[in-house]
């Protein structure tokens, strides 16, 4: 074979080389900033049938913080281990996103309809609750998920569909400062606690809060009741909560 033949075809076989080199090293810098950039996936936590679900319910209208404040408190890991606890879900009346009352948009995990068995069902509210109380679809799923529920939670004047539910009648229950007296108008069956002595209250497998902030106090009850002190104090440390108590200097 020529000399220059043999050399023209060994330089085409260096650089072939060091394209495939370059190619590979392309591909796999391109993998590892997708890595770094996928946030998504790190912070997916899929559905353990093993796990307690944990049931937050949603609707247009709905204060934020009601719902927050219990995910922030049931979705830290494990003290212990780090690992996963519970199943946190939102829930509402369909696939649709819902706007809070502040105006984020929220997209529910699931509907009334295709909502998995629920360990405790947390009730938030909004600042007129004329249309949720009148909504039959929302307030028989409460009846409906009170059977099997081991606990249910209200915050502020998430009450009154617990009260237009019937499912908490002759048990005691709090609401937002100052809807007190209309509550008891409202629902006679109800023991509806002072607001104004009272911010926190539970009675058999119901408690209930004033909302707003003092969701986080409902969300930090049952999660002691339900795991460990311990649980409660590291949940409690990783939010922060003495910060927000003591932030005034």
């Amino acid at each position: 074979m020529n000399k220059n033949i043999c050399i023209l075809l060994l330089l085409s076989i260096i650089l072939a080389s060091c394209n495939k080199d370059k190619t590979k090293a392309k591909n796999n810098e391109a993998k590892l900033i997708e890595y770094k950039t996928d946030t998504l996936t790190k912070h997916l936590k899929p559905y353990r049938a093993d796990l307690p679900t944990i049931g937050l319910l949603m609707y247009n209208g709905v204060l934020q913080s009601e719902v927050i404040a219990t995910s922030d408190v049931f979705s830290k890991p494990d003290a212990s281990d780090g690992e996963q606890l519970f199943n946190v879900i939102t829930i509402a009346e369909t696939e649709n996103p819902i706007t809070t009352e502040e105006g984020m948009h929220f997209v529910p995990d699931y509907t009334f309809e295709n909502c998995p068995k629920l360990e405790a069902l947390f009730v938030p509210s909004a600042y007129d609750m004329y249309a949720q109380v009148h909504n039959e679809k929302i307030v028989n799923f409460i009846r409906e998920r009170n059977k099997e529920t081991k606990y249910i939670v209200s915050n502020c004047a998430g009450a009154q569909l617990i009260g237009e539910s019937g499912i908490a009648d002759g048990h005691k229950i709090v609401t937002w400062i100052g809807g007190g007296t209309q509550l008891q108008k409202d629902y006679p069956n109800l023991k509806v606690q002072n607001d104004s002595m009272v911010t926190f209250v539970e009675d058999g497998k119901f408690s209930s809060s004033n909302g707003n902030l003092a969701s986080y106090i409902s969300a930090l009850h049952l999660l002691e009741k339900i795991t460990s002190t311990e649980q409660r104090e590291f949940v409690e440390d990783y939010l922060y909560l003495d910060r927000l108590q003591n932030w005034k200097q």
